[in-house]
Parts: C-alpha cells; structure tokens; sequence
C-alpha cells in the first residue's frame, strides 16, 4: 500500500529559533523522526511514499539526495570500497511532492490524489508520531469494515493535566486525571480509501472537516491502541524520545533484533 506523510508544516512547538527545518527532521538518535516513521511502514512491507512536502522541504529532498546507508547499518571497509551488510532504503519509492506552504492537511492530500489512483486504500501520516501499534492488523481491520471510508489509531490522551467538575456555586465536585478519564486522541496513523476524497472540499483539513462528517455519518472507525504511542510536539517530548533511544529503549523500531524487547508503555514522555 501507498503512504501518504504529511512533511510540509512549520512546526511551532518545536522551534527554537535556530533551525529552519521541519518538524519530521528533528532527530532521534542518528536519523529524524521521518526516517523511524517510514522505516516503521517499510518493516510492515509499505514501501512506496509520497512526501507531502512545504515548509523547509528543500530540506528533505537533500536528506534523501545525500543519503549514507552506513549511518544505520552494518559495513565493511576494504580497500577504500564499502560494502555494507544491509540496507535501509535501497528498496523503497519515495515521490517528493511540493503541496504548498500554508495547505492544510485535507488541501495537502487533494494535491497527491493523482498518484493514488488504483489504490483501494492507502495509508497516511502526520509523520511526527512514534508507535509499535501493529499496523497490519490495523490494516486488516479496516478492510474487514467495507463500508467506513477512513480509520484511524485511537490511543489514551498523553496530557498530565486534571479535569475538574464544577458546580453551580462554582465549588468543584471531582478532579480527575486527564489519562484516566474514557477519551481518546487521534494517533497519526490513518487508512483511508478513495470516497475520503468526496469530503476533501478545497483547502481543507483533513480531520476537522473530512473526518468529524465521517464519524457524524457512522463511516470513521477506529483503532483503539494502549500501547507505546509517543508524540514529538514538543521539546520536552522529543528529548524523551532521543533519552530513550541512548538507552536501547525503542519500542517504534520492531527492525531491531539486537535490542531486548520492551514492555507496552503509553508514553515514555515524564509529565
């Protein structure tokens, strides 16, 4: 199946005012957030990507252009000549598509529709977000469900904050943690099918607008996860991401056999 990612936003909650680049070129450990999503699909046998590309995308083609497979994998060095004993991208289709500065998500979809044509379904990702969710089961279930037009990764809001109820003498009846409360957040990690596009109108979003119609007529599904699922909004959250990387501790990365397993998490970000 074909992915869509979503690479072309400014990035605000990230930006520290010294770097023009986009949000999904943030690293973790040697290679940014966009390399670990699309390694993550490509494990999965997803291996044809279209960049929606915007802000700071000159960024990502240059990345890709310059490519050096001995930064994540196993080499030899003989003579001069590299030979390496694996491979991370060799493989892979990826079209770079400018979809313009300022497009919403929805607008930045509608720009790729043409080569999405043939595909019953596709995959698409916000491409900042980090999970060991299993996406052919994801997958398998949206095909079991004919009728919805797109599902996406339902997974335990990440927010420390409390709710309180409050009264009408203004005295608050309960506090509640936010994770414990029966709510859900979107993950990023979407199926989609080509009707998603009869709810894309010109400079759209695609949740806010395609998906809130969806659900109201009963054709959004969800797939509710509670395991390791990590966002990278923030600096705080991506730090959280780079300690746990230094610590051996990659759950997002199932490719890698030579680190132990880890136990399901909702988020390795200390609130």
């Amino acid at each position: 199946m074909k992915v869509v990612l979503f690479c072309g936003g400014y990035g605000m909650r990230m930006r520290d005012g010294s770097s023009d680049k986009p949000k999904p070129m943030v690293p973790v450990g040697p290679r940014p957030l966009l390399w670990h999503v699309m390694r993550y699909y490509a494990h999965y046998g997803h291996k044809d990507f279209i960049l929606c590309l915007g802000y700071g995308g000159h960024h990502i083609k240059q990345y890709f252009l310059d490519y050096q497979e001995t930064g994540s994998n196993d080499f030899v060095l003989h003579g001069g000549e590299v030979r390496l004993l694996g491979s991370d991208i060799a493989d892979w289709t990826i079209t770079f598509v400018d979809t313009g500065l300022e497009s919403p998500i929805g607008e930045r979809l509608r720009r790729v529709r043409r080569l999405l044509d043939g595909e019953e379904m596709f995959l698409a990702n916000y491409a900042d977000v980090l999970t060991d969710a299993p996406i052919d089961a994801m997958v398998d279930q949206f095909a079991a469900t004919p009728d919805a037009v797109g599902q996406l990764l339902a997974v335990p809001p990440q927010a420390a904050f409390h709710v309180v109820e409050v009264n009408d003498g203004n005295r608050i009846e309960a506090i509640t943690a936010l994770k414990d409360m029966r709510l859900q957040e979107n993950g990023g990690y979407l199926v989609l099918r080509q009707e998603v596009f009869d709810y894309l109108p010109e400079n759209s979003d695609l949740v806010a607008d395609a998906c809130a119609v969806l659900a109201k007529e009963g054709r959004l599904a969800a797939y509710p996860y509670n395991g390791f699922w990590q966002p990278a909004d923030t600096l705080k959250e991506r730090v959280a991401l780079e300690a746990m990387y230094q610590a051996g501790h990659t759950p997002w990365m199932p490719w890698r056999t030579d680190l132990p397993s880890a136990s399901p998490v909702l988020s390795a970000a200390a609130h």
